[in-house]
């Protein structure tokens, strides 16, 4: 007579307790904090959310406004000159980084002597803190200790670098700094990227008669497509959440030249106690946010049903 055999064993399938047990350390380790600092994000976007239409000055209140504190945010000139700024910054860094860093990976592309030195040296500054590089690029563009205090010292009395000090041109140093720190971010995919190009479609290019540049511009950067667009969806996340590289170059500064959303923000929450104030500013900025990121992941989403389908 045959012993009865667990339906579990005859499958081969583990039972659910066991099953659980062995995936609870990846559970504790991964999804536990993910899940927590989700959370977090969710339940803090929506308590600002709810700030924006409370009349909250210097501590949260109950009561509803409508969109009062959005319209007269709206109407300020600080916000005016933010967003402007933003448009400003978000095209300048984006664009300059962008082909800063392939063009650092085209040349470290070509198998050169020291390529693992340079490498290391055009990642460096992705391992700087913004308030750093903020703070040694004020020190650089100080007309009276910086780049233009050296070049007059040199002779060249008639030089001159004002552009932290100039309302029209500060916003540009934001735009130099910000390029320096994330050039190499972009190199580093951009790099990944061509040395994953398929040598065989480069010998084929090669045996047809293409040069170097026809080769780069027809066959090569044509397949780093994907790379470039999540490069640009990346930079221009950092372009509208920047506060402290802000904060430690120019504070905003001269004036209210160079203010971007992130400091509008802190400056209705912390300096002026306007809380809800402060809250519409911060929404508007999520909003601005999920303006790239959305369609960057509607983009992802119809990418990867294209290539199941393929």
């Amino acid at each position: 007579m045959t012993e009865a055999v667990p339906a579990a064993a005859r499958t081969g399938r583990r039972p659910l307790a066991v099953d659980m047990l062995r995936r609870l350390p990846e559970f504790l380790t991964i999804w536990l904090p993910l899940l927590l600092s989700a959370g977090h994000l969710i339940s803090f976007a929506l308590w600002t959310i709810w700030v924006s239409f409370t009349p909250s000055t210097l501590v949260p209140v109950s009561g509803w406004v409508g969109l009062r504190n959005y319209t007269a945010l709206m109407a300020t000139r600080n916000w005016q000159i933010a967003f402007d700024n933003l448009l400003v910054f978000g095209c300048g860094f984006v664009l300059l980084s962008v082909l800063t860093g392939l063009v650092l990976a085209i040349l470290l592309d070509q198998r050169i002597r020291g390529e693992n030195v340079l490498r290391s040296i055009f990642l460096y500054p992705l391992a700087v803190s913004f308030v750093v590089t903020g703070t040694v690029w004020s020190w650089l563009l100080n007309p009276g200790i910086g780049i233009q205090k050296l070049v007059n010292g040199l002779g060249w009395t008639s030089f001159r670098f004002d552009w932290l000090i100039d309302g029209d041109m500060a916003i540009w140093t934001i735009v130099i700094a910000a390029v320096w720190q994330s050039s190499g971010f972009a190199m580093a995919l951009f790099l990944a990227g061509l040395r994953s190009v398929d040598a065989d479609l480069v010998k084929a290019a090669q045996i047809d008669g293409a040069g170097p540049l026809r080769m780069y511009r027809r066959v090569i950067l044509p397949t780093l497509w994907p790379i470039t667009v999540t490069v640009i969806v990346i930079q221009l996340q950092f372009a509208i959440t920047t506060f402290d590289l802000v904060r430690a170059l120019t504070g905003g500064g001269p004036g209210i030249a160079t203010q971007l959303p992130a400091l509008v923000v802190y400056d209705f929450m912390f300096q002026r106690g306007l809380l809800a104030r402060g809250a519409a500013a911060a929404v508007l900025m999520l909003l601005i946010l999920l303006a790239v990121l959305l369609p960057y992941a509607a983009w992802q989403y119809l990418q990867r049903r294209q290539s199941a389908h393929a």
